[in-house]
């Protein structure tokens, strides 16, 4: 039997050569001056990586707050001594996040450019960047988790990122690191205040991923200018007036005209304007340029049908019969069927908007797995 002693030297030798492999760890951490980038950098650096923070460079106008944003990662950086680097990513971002998001908004989608700036920025070009210049791993500040080399809900679910994350592959998760899985946002504020980091109080980053909250009508009339049409109900009859499909989106009660001298024929006859209920929009007609809009249980759908599915295994799951998906990101998990491109809900719900994902997911044990996705192409409505 061995000794105590021999116990305890090999308990320090296989902590020496667990901080020996953490050092030859090269993590390229995507900075982005908030508070959960930072902390990740201060908990990488305390396990021991070998961390250089990265700042991502992919917009500058007016508002945005580039110059902000690089100057706290830079001071964080700083203060941990670690390199610190800018990539330039703005060309590629403008073409392949900015310019999808308008066409998508002009073809009478509505997008998420978030997702898209994942799939293309930091788990594209970052990425790639990092793995070619010898990086053993990326690490972003994502609220989301790696169990068993599946992407899963994290600890704090209010803050769910999977999400945004469903374009990613297996692959890319053997070499992706997110520090704070185990942590919930008011654990790292205060985490964040015990390392008196100057970032701890900064509020959140809202809006379009890198440029920030901005006004996202403005950001489309700019773009896009307007193109006034009629409103009308599922019958076809003209109730008002929009100023451009591009403005709206499934779901979306208010930023339309509806005339108050309309009546509208109901089950129950005609009723007055002024004692409708609110009204939703329930579709974009592109070539009539026709917003419609419903209320009650007009505006609830259960069926869509979806495009460009991705696993992230790769490989299609084999129980279709018993997934969750979620079609908005602060959306519910709902149960649903999914029969090759179509996917059938349990229950009727308002706000399927095509262009947006719908992400699946699956519980496994005590996990909830997200597997997958794809776009939302048409909503199937319900006779």
């Amino acid at each position: 039997m061995k000794s105590t002693k021999t116990l305890a030297l090999s308990l320090k030798d296989l902590q020496h050569s667990k901080n020996y492999m953490l050092h030859n760890k090269k993590i390229a951490l995507g900075m982005s001056g908030g508070v959960d980038s930072s902390l990740s950098a201060h908990l990488l650096v305390e396990q021991g990586y070998d961390v250089t923070g990265i700042y991502l460079e992919c917009w500058r106008a007016p508002g945005c707050r580039t110059d902000e944003d690089r100057a706290d990662a830079l001071k964080v950086a700083l203060s941990l001594n670690i390199p610190f680097q800018v990539l330039d990513f703005k060309n590629t971002y403008r073409d392949s996040v900015v310019q999808a998001f308008f066409d998508d908004y002009k073809a009478g989608k509505t997008p998420n450019p978030d997702i898209a700036c994942n799939k293309e920025i930091k788990f594209g070009l970052f990425y790639d960047w990092a793995m070619k210049n010898d990086f053993d791993a990326i690490a972003t500040g994502h609220y989301t988790k790696i169990t068993d080399g599946q992407l899963v809900i994290p600890a704090d679910r209010h803050k769910d990122q999977t999400y945004f994350l469903y374009q990613i592959n297996d692959n890319q998760l053997k070499h992706v690191i997110f520090p704070l899985e185990n942590m919930t946002k008011t654990e790292v504020r205060k985490e964040a205040e015990k390392r008196s980091l100057h970032v701890k109080d900064k509020k959140d980053s809202v809006g379009i991923c890198f440029i920030g909250d901005i006004d996202v009508h403005s950001f489309l009339k700019d773009e896009l200018g307007e193109n006034p049409g009629p409103v009308v109900d599922l019958s076809g009859n003209t109730i008002g007036k929009h100023n451009g499909l591009w403005f709206y989106t499934i779901g979306q009660r208010h930023g339309f005209e509806i005339d108050k001298r309309t009546l509208i024929t109901t089950e129950n006859g005609e009723i007055e304007r002024q004692n409708f209920p609110p009204f939703y929009v329930i579709a974009k007609k592109q070539k009539e340029n026709q917003l419609v809009v419903g209320f009650g249980t007009e505006t609830e759908q259960s069926q869509f049908s979806i495009r460009d599915i991705h696993w992230i295994s790769r490989n299609q799951p084999g129980d279709l019969n018993n997934l969750l998906v979620r079609i908005r990101h602060t959306g519910e998990l709902l149960p649903s069927v999914l029969q090759k491109n179509n996917v059938k809900l349990d229950e009727p719900i308002r706000g399927i908007a095509p262009g947006q994902s719908a992400v699946f997911y699956q519980k496994q044990g005590e996990e909830t797995v997200c597997l997958g996705g794809a776009i939302i192409d048409e909503v199937v409505f319900d006779s």
